[in-house]
């Protein structure tokens, strides 16, 4: 045997007692001596399991970057969101959509678009049973007769039976201190919605509220009409929301580019940036303890550092001056990180709007925006990415390892096994041997 007696505590004093030995212990000093492989392999899986969770979290970073990336770059992003401004919020607002133009515009509202509306003289209740007869309804072009008969001859029944048909009204019942009336509201706003009650056979007495009117309002001085008080056609791609009128108060609308939307995502796109560089940089950092990051090693972290690095310094040529990060205010730290001067950003957003958007959008192959989504595509590919190689792999060597481990445990778990059926028969010799002893002496002093 590998384990002497004496590793086993056993000794003459003690084997003469008959106390045995402790299987349980000596078989399980033995294999933990075994196990050393083992031990160096599960350290390995903790080394492998922390790489593979910042090579996931890198992952996701640049895939983020990628996203904040392509706000910029794409030709529907940022770009192309235009933003409304009013002098008069309270009479009149506006919203752009893409094809819209940039520029200003002046709008007067001489009256808002009115939704047309009758009313019944008061009855003593909503289920006061009401005079048979008809009457005519008509709601812009369409005219309809409604009968009041035994089977809605309430208020109640007959709100219920004029909302259940298409009369281009919506009916309720107003309760006030003198009974109950019905109200018939259109559902059309202006004058396609203008309501008339005719031919009145009832003994409903029916009052016009309100008219059906269309709004009225110039823009640039041209006027206009609108049924409703949500007008579009009268500045291409803008949609005027007629609050108010006012027509000694002209309304000054500015279409302009969304300069708060590019300025947030350039920010986002920066934060994106920093957050892979930083965590990159983590990795190369000394900790107090002396250790560096798990991927310190890592030779595609490096190319991965590199490969950033020179795309978040590339520069075209001309374009006005904007032939760079820095010249719109976006400066590389000697950490590689990037800040952003706001001041300079909104100048050149400002007065060099055109270059800025080239710089990102530009289609033309060599462009800052066409080069790093190229590198981006590249890093972030599932088959061929850098960063996929690298989790891949990582990967194969954890499922690796686990076989590895697997099988040694199975061998280990044999040799316990052997181990604790030879150690058991040693100890079963060891408690025998007093009595054996003894029988011997005996013999002996006989003779």
């Amino acid at each position: 045997m590998s384990t002497s007696l004496a590793n086993l505590n056993i000794n003459q004093s003690s084997a003469s007692q008959g106390t045995g030995i402790d299987v349980t212990a000596v078989v399980d000093q033995i294999i933990y001596a075994e196990q050393a492989p083992e031990r160096i392999w599960q350290q390995e899986q903790i080394t492998l399991a922390q790489q593979a969770s910042t090579l996931n979290s890198l992952s996701s970073g640049v895939n983020a970057l990628q996203d904040k990336l392509h706000s910029l770059s794409d030709l529907t992003g940022v770009f192309d969101n235009l933003a409304t401004t009013s002098s008069q919020p309270s009479l009149v607002t506006a919203s752009a959509q893409s094809d819209a133009a940039t520029g200003t515009h002046t709008v007067v509202v001489t009256r808002l678009a009115t939704v047309s509306s009758y009313y019944t003289d008061p009855i003593a209740s909503s289920s006061t049973t009401l005079a048979h007869g008809s009457f005519t309804l008509a709601a812009g072009s369409s005219s309809n007769t409604i009968t009041i008969d035994g089977t809605n001859d309430t208020l109640d029944k007959l709100t219920a039976y004029i909302d259940s048909h298409d009369y281009g009204v919506q009916a309720s019942v107003l309760n006030d201190a003198d009974g109950a009336r019905l109200a018939l509201v259109s559902k059309t706003s202006g004058s396609p919605g203008d309501l008339t009650v005719s031919a009145n056979g009832t003994g409903l007495v029916f009052n016009k509220s309100a008219d059906g009117l269309n709004a009225s309002y110039t823009v640039d001085g041209v006027p206009l009409s609108s049924t409703t008080n949500t007008a579009t056609g009268a500045i291409p791609g803008v949609t005027l929301n007629l609050l108010g009128a006012d027509k000694n108060t002209p309304v000054t609308i500015s279409v302009a580019h969304d300069t708060s939307a590019i300025t947030q995502a350039v920010n986002d796109f920066v934060a994106a940036y920093n957050t892979v560089i930083n965590g990159i940089n983590s990795q190369f950092t000394t900790t107090s303890s002396g250790s560096a990051g798990a991927l310190a090693g890592n030779s595609a972290l490096r190319s991965l550092q590199s490969s950033l690095l020179s795309d978040i310094s590339y520069s075209i040529k001309d374009n006005s001056g904007i032939v760079g990060l820095a010249s719109m205010g976006i400066d590389m730290q000697d950490d590689g990180t990037l800040t952003v001067d706001s001041t300079k950003l909104n100048d050149a957003l400002t007065n060099n709007f055109g270059a800025v958007q080239n710089f990102f959008q530009s289609t033309i192959s060599g462009s800052f925006g066409a080069n790093f989504n190229t590198s981006l595509a590249s890093l972030t590919s599932p088959t061929s990415g850098l960063l996929a190689a690298n989790i891949n792999e990582n990967s194969a060597n954890q499922r690796d390892l686990t076989d590895r481990i697997n099988d040694f445990e199975a061998r280990l778990a044999d040799r316990r096994q052997f181990l604790t059926n030879q150690y058991s028969q040693v100890d079963a010799m060891l408690r025998q041997y007093p009595l054996l002893l003894q029988q011997i002496t005996s013999q002996l002093g006989t003779k």
